[in-house]
């Protein structure tokens, strides 16, 4: 009787025993954990930038029509699409002998006017004019002489008054003969005077005509008039050009420099034009930041703006000018254009992943005296890279927890590491 007795409470009493040890187990396995590791940054005050920041698109300023001065057939076509090409480099060549032919024919022409003008020159008939002017008054002084000898003769009955009438009348002849002469050189003088101006006409004229041939020659090799990036062309082998035609045959955007431009409301304009000019002050040099996020290595600067704010938007447009030697960037890519607007001393940046927004509240944990974490509310403001300027809620010495947010909660225990910027955030970071 007493062994079942007893048999029966040693059972219970063990059980008891199990279930309470159960029940201590999990209290002390929580009692004994680490407190949770969470990374943090120590704020310190600096300086800082503070940059303006638009969207904007880049464009080629003096782009060119490529075009034919004279008509023809393509013959040859010397360049690729999307090369760059140089001023003076050929890009065409048509069918030359068309031009060729006008040159010979301007050269025989000019060569048949310039010999017209050395016969012009060697006056020919005035000279011939002249002689028989000559002879005419030859034939005047024998005519004067005869009748000079006879006169006195009739006079004096010697000689036949018959013979006097015919030295007079002789020498009428031979004045008259001597006046028509003269007229006839005077006349001849003048003709060969013309003829010979309007020779050397003919040849200015025609040797005008054959520099233009010879142009048309040169004009046959269509030339890139300036440098760039050409693009494809619109005429084939074969095809006609045409001087008067309205669609070019090509088109050269120049790369170097390249522009950019972006619209900013008046408030931003006036901003930014109280940062340029002024004996003390100069234009702020302005950054692209490309689509990739990277920055373009070549600093800009405003060259112009618009004469007058859309009323329709309230933006005006301005315009950076962008070295591009490298010929990196092309017309019609996106970017932002920036400039610091705007240096402060003595600012906190804290990483912005640290700060967490609930509704209109921004928030940051803290680890306190003890490694306990504090909640503080805070004020941020610009953003800067990977940070944001907090205005107010932080001060320099404050430990902010970056990594680890969600493991914790005010008043519990962590254990506080350095903050290690990743890899991949530090790499956009200098990108940027």
């Amino acid at each position: 009787m007493k062994l079942s007795k007893w048999s029966g409470v040693i059972p219970i009493a063990l059980l008891a025993g199990v279930a309470g040890c159960g029940s201590r187990g999990p209290q002390n396995v929580a009692a004994q954990a680490p407190p949770p590791t969470v990374e943090i940054a120590q704020v310190s005050a600096g300086d800082a930038d503070i940059f303006a920041e638009y969207p904007g698109q880049t464009y080629a300023r003096n782009m060119v029509d490529v075009r034919g001065r004279v008509e023809g057939y393509i013959e040859k076509w010397l360049f690729r699409p999307g090369q760059e090409v140089t001023a003076g480099q050929p890009l065409y060549i048509l069918d030359l002998r068309p031009f060729q032919a006008q040159v010979q024919q301007a050269q025989g022409t000019l060569q048949q006017t310039q010999a017209d003008l050395v016969f012009a020159q060697h006056q020919v008939s005035l000279r011939q004019a002249e002689a028989n002017l000559a002879a005419a008054q030859s034939n005047l002084v024998k005519a004067q002489q005869d009748y000079e000898r006879l006169k006195p003769l009739v006079e004096q009955d010697a000689a036949a008054k018959q013979d006097l009438d015919a030295a007079v009348a002789a020498l009428r002849s031979a004045e008259a003969s001597v006046r028509a002469n003269q007229a006839n050189v005077e006349q001849t003088r003048l003709t060969t005077d013309t003829q010979v101006q309007s020779t050397q006409g003919k040849v200015e004229a025609q040797r005008g005509a054959l520099e233009t041939a010879k142009l048309n020659v040169q004009y046959g090799t269509i030339q890139a008039p300036i440098s760039g990036l050409i693009g494809d062309t619109l005429v084939p082998v074969g095809g006609l050009v045409n001087p008067n035609a309205t669609q070019p045959l090509t088109t050269i955007v120049p790369l170097d420099p390249i522009w950019v431009r972006f619209k900013v409301s008046e408030a931003q304009y006036l901003s930014f034009m109280g940062k340029k000019g002024g004996p003390a002050k100069e234009d702020p040099k302005l950054e692209l930041i490309l689509a990739d996020n990277s920055v373009f290595p070549q600093a800009g600067k405003v060259a112009n703006s618009l004469n007058q704010v859309d009323p329709r938007t309230g933006t005006l447009e301005l315009q950076a000018e962008f070295p591009n030697p490298q010929h990196r960037l092309l017309p019609g890519q996106f970017g932002r254009v920036r400039y610091v607007a705007e240096h402060r001393t003595g600012v906190i940046l804290v990483p912005q992943r640290a700060v967490q927004q609930n509704q209109s509240i921004q928030t940051v944990f803290t680890v306190g005296d003890g490694n306990k974490i504090e909640a503080r509310v805070v004020k941020a403001g610009a953003r800067i890279g990977d940070s944001w300027l907090i205005e107010q809620g932080l001060q320099a010495g404050d430990r902010v927890v970056v990594e680890g947010l969600l493991s914790v909660r005010p008043g519990v225990v962590v254990n506080p590491t350095p903050y290690q910027e990743k890899a991949a955030v530090s790499e956009l970071k200098k990108g940027s």
